[in-house]
């Protein structure tokens, strides 16, 4: 298996190996949804085009303004520490909203949620800064920035620049809502715990955004490597979500789940950078699952020679 994107931060394809091929077992299929293809110069688009679209400038039910999809990163330790814990407050409160409505997300979770990630993203190639910053914050929000920092500055260290004309498919991911019953029917399966299933599946394609396949030739919102998938997908379908979510648990089962985590997402994938940043992704999830829902909401990026781009997300 292989990162299509490194997906916390959102960078282009790493250096992959896909794990060892061995046994097979059986159940279903289904199809997946369209997809489209994007160099990875263009112009980001929506992944929820039927999400509501309350007044850009506002809240849905506070009435602040909320941050542009490319508003400046804070320059200073005062200001970025300001904007990570004003941002995680009225993401949270966004959140909690959209939970009880249920739906797609609404525009302010969306914005919210990538202003968190661009910020984290921001905090992850300034070391100096960040620390600083974080010195600033509340202990349970400098731990959690600390924490999705280095699971940022990790993958990003595994992105390789590609051709701003290269393309990416990306596509919707599917409902929240209906990926974590995935997560959990595995865990309740397997004995994988959801979280580290979600950090996966978000480490790797952001939950199905990306619809490429890698450069390694591995494919799926789980991106297994086609002879891993015949030994471990158990007949389905590498392309629909719950089969795949069920065979990268099948997987991390066979090589050391749940006793052995880190063993179990070293041979998912053979690097000591992605394992740490699965475990300090899933590690925030636990500690609040709110963030999955801010996760499920960070958005598809990729480094080229010529800059970063985000392919996905609110405009």
């Amino acid at each position: 298996m292989a990162l299509a994107v490194a997906a916390g931060c959102g960078g282009a394809a790493p250096p992959a190996s896909g794990p060892p091929d061995p046994p097979a077992a059986a159940p279903r299929s289904s199809s997946s949804q369209p997809s489209s293809s994007r160099p990875a110069s263009s112009p980001p688009v929506s992944s929820h085009p039927a999400s509501p679209r309350p007044d850009a400038s506002t809240g849905a039910s506070s009435g602040e303004a909320l941050p542009a999809p490319g508003a400046p990163m804070p320059g200073d330790p005062a200001r970025l520490a300001g904007a990570l814990r004003t941002t995680t407050a009225a993401l949270n409160a966004a959140i909690d909203r959209w939970k009880a409505a249920k739906g797609d997300p609404p525009r302010d979770v969306q914005l919210l949620a990538l202003h968190q990630q661009r910020l984290y993203r921001h905090a992850a190639r300034h070391p100096a800064l960040a620390r600083r910053a974080f010195a600033r914050l509340p202990a349970a929000l400098a731990a959690r920035s600390r924490d999705d920092t280095a699971a940022i500055r990790e993958l990003l260290a595994l992105a390789r620049p590609i051709k701003p004309s290269a393309v990416f498919r990306v596509q919707p991911a599917r409902p929240a809502a209906e990926l974590l019953g995935h997560f959990k029917r595995a865990e309740r399966r397997f004995g994988v715990e959801w979280e580290v299933l979600a950090a996966v599946m978000f480490a790797e394609t952001k939950f199905g955004r990306v619809r490429s396949d890698s450069h390694a030739g591995a494919q799926g919102p789980m991106q297994f490597m086609p002879a891993t998938w015949r030994a471990y997908g158990m007949g389905g379908d590498i392309q629909d979500p719950r089969d795949a979510i069920m065979g990268a648990a099948n997987y991390l089962r066979a090589t050391g789940a749940p006793r052995d985590y880190r063993r179990a997402l070293h041979a998912y994938n053979p690097s000591q950078a992605y394992v740490n940043a699965i475990l300090l992704h899933a590690r925030q999830m636990k500690r609040d699952p709110r963030a999955y829902y801010a996760y499920y909401n960070w958005q598809v990026f990729v480094i080229t020679t010529a800059g970063e781009r985000r392919l996905t997300g609110p405009e």
